[in-house]
């Protein structure tokens, strides 16, 4: 299914709320008949550190934010370890903004590549309205979305410049609840290790 992001209006958005407000009304997206909600961001706009995730989950449709249940809550604590306020010095979206429904009795499914590609306009004006200098993509979905990549293991950890930014994609939070060892090459340590070059080059361009 394919939709205009500017069928009614042919002039780019002047700003992120105008374009929220757009979003939450939206009905001819590839899973507005699914009966779930609009979920698209939460944080500080203005941040110069954004994390992309895939889509929402059930907590996420419950509560209309992302990343608010067990893996928000997991990347939340990654944050705040590299001393990241996640209210304050992060603006988090998604790559898909509902939950696609599950199959064969599971409450959710990962998106389609038609429904990551559906969504891309979307999140394409979220980054240019927001304007970040560090983009974090949690998982395949957003590597595949903004990158055209997957394979987030031999990804993850690498820096990638895309349109003026920095892109690094990471392990989703939820991978790392799946894999909860801390021994050295796991993927929480590899993460810890990521989190921390990131602290770094954040530093950097906020110095500059």
């Amino acid at each position: 299914m394919q939709f205009d992001l500017f069928e009614d209006r042919p002039n780019p958005y002047t700003s992120l709320n105008d374009l929220i407000d757009d979003m939450m009304k939206m009905d001819n997206d590839p899973l507005a008949n699914a009966g779930t909600n609009v979920v698209i961001c939460r944080g500080n706009p203005e941040a110069k550190l954004m994390i992309i995730g895939e889509a929402p989950g059930p907590k996420e449709n419950e509560l209309g934010k992302p990343f608010v249940g067990r893996s928000g809550k997991l990347l939340d604590q990654i944050l705040a370890a590299a001393n990241f306020d996640p209210e304050q010095d992060v603006f988090i979206s998604n790559s898909v903004f509902r939950m696609p429904p599950g199959v064969g009795g599971k409450n959710f499914r990962k998106p389609t590549n038609a429904e990551i590609e559906a969504y891309k306009p979307y999140l394409l004006e979220i980054i240019r309205l927001a304007d970040p200098k560090i983009m974090l993509l949690t998982g395949n979905v957003p590597t595949q979305s903004m990158l055209g990549l997957t394979g987030i293991t031999k990804l993850r950890g690498q820096w990638h410049e895309w349109n003026g930014r920095l892109v690094m994609p990471i392990f989703h939070p939820s991978y790392l609840l799946r894999n909860p060892q801390r021994t050295p090459g796991s993927p929480k340590s590899l993460t810890w290790q990521d989190i921390q070059e990131v602290r770094r080059k954040y530093d950097e361009l906020m110095a500059s």
